[in-house]
């Protein structure tokens, strides 16, 4: 399996919205009509959306184990409390949340997914990249749940040879 396979389920929409932004180079998937298609929103919405996926960055940064300073969460709560959601019960007595509106927002997207992720255990293994001029979203598949990097081969390579340089001199 590679090391960037997308993350399962409605993570995948989550890990693509992070990932719209590629921090090293600055390019913002956001900023072309294909790039906002992919999410449904309109030019007016991107403000908004760069918000949420900031704040969902965040929130992978905490699921690898960085504790910043400032409470990175917060925003990400207040963002969707607003998601229009209700419980939507199947002929199978099976519920489940849905977006209030059709077609939902995005942000009602995410907040499925989040509590559907939450539910089955799945949303704290949607992490950040430790490397600063990295931050790509990644599904950690690993058994115990501790990788620090998207790769192992290009982050996790250049962390571990900059801490060999470091003690070397």
């Amino acid at each position: 399996m590679n090391e960037r396979d997308s993350a399962p389920g409605g993570l995948a929409l989550i890990e693509a919205l992070v990932n719209s932004l590629n921090v090293e180079t600055g390019a913002d998937s956001l900023d072309t009509a294909e790039g906002r298609a992919a999410f449904g929103l309109a030019e007016t919405d991107v403000p908004a959306g760069r918000v949420l996926r900031e704040a969902l960055r965040a929130a992978c940064l905490v699921h690898a184990g960085h504790r910043p300073d400032d409470d990175p969460l917060s925003l990400l709560d207040r963002l969707l409390a607003e998601a229009p959601l209700r419980v939507a019960v199947d002929a199978a007595g099976g519920a489940a949340l849905r977006p209030v509106e059709d077609p939902p927002g995005l942000t009602a997207r995410i907040a499925v997914a989040v509590a559907a992720a939450s539910a089955d255990g799945t949303w704290a293994r949607l992490k950040a990249c430790e490397a600063a001029d990295c931050r790509w979203a990644y599904y950690d598949r690993s058994p115990a749940g501790r990788r620090r990097w998207c790769s192992m081969s290009v982050c996790g390579a250049r962390a571990k040879m900059r801490a060999y340089r470091a003690r070397r001199g």
